[in-house]
């Protein structure tokens, strides 16, 4: 009787019911799933980089945006700021003007001389006051009519001088830093058969204080 233990002459020894040639490393498995981590990383890594870049040109345009808006918004308030007490000071021109009259008027001496000092103080201390706001009268008289500053009230022949000039200035214009609050009213010289019509003329250069 043979014994379950012993061994044939020349048979294989038997090592186990499983065959080892099939199995998977553990190092090659280590492997992948290292180049797998690697792969998601860069991955994210570029997503990352792609989501900053976006960010990024996002906050130039955005800093752009401000910047014109703060330009536009300081130009704005410059403006308003010149012109902020056009309406007051406009109002203001005929007391300017009745003075001016006034110191005309005592020049002839039937006014006291005293009184005419006296008028004369205020006069100058208004004018400074509205230079200061940026107010100033423009000279008009043997100027050539200008539309952007003079209204016509009369048009006269005259020789002795080229047509469309101004001839008589009855009131004066003024300025506001850089526009005009009011159009000097005036007298316009025309040759004798009627040429050089106030509306030829239109020189947008500033007339002379």
């Amino acid at each position: 009787m043979i014994k379950e233990n012993d061994q044939q002459p020349g048979a294989t020894p038997v090592t186990g019911g499983v065959e080892e040639t099939g199995a998977v490393q553990p190092d090659a498995a280590g492997d992948q799933a290292e180049s797998s981590a690697k792969g998601d990383l860069a991955v994210q890594l570029e997503e990352a980089r792609k989501t900053a870049e976006a960010y990024k040109d996002q906050l130039l345009r955005k800093a752009a945006e401000f910047e014109n808006y703060k330009r536009r918004t300081e130009a704005e308030y410059l403006s308003l700021m010149k012109s902020a007490g056009e309406g007051v000071l406009a109002s203001l021109l005929p007391v300017v003007e009745d003075l001016s009259r006034s110191l005309k008027a005592a020049a002839d001496g039937t006014v006291n001389e005293s009184f005419v000092k006296g008028v004369e103080l205020i006069y100058q201390k208004l004018i400074k006051v509205l230079d200061q706001q940026g107010l100033r009268p423009f000279d008009s008289l043997g100027k050539p009519f200008d539309v952007h500053f003079h209204d016509a009230l009369l048009q006269v022949p005259r020789e002795d001088v080229p047509p469309g000039t101004v001839i008589e200035e009855v009131e004066r214009g003024y300025m506001l830093h850089d526009r005009v609050l009011r159009h000097a009213k005036v007298v316009v010289s025309t040759s004798a058969n009627g040429a050089g019509s106030p509306g030829d003329a239109g020189s947008n250069e500033t007339p002379e204080a």
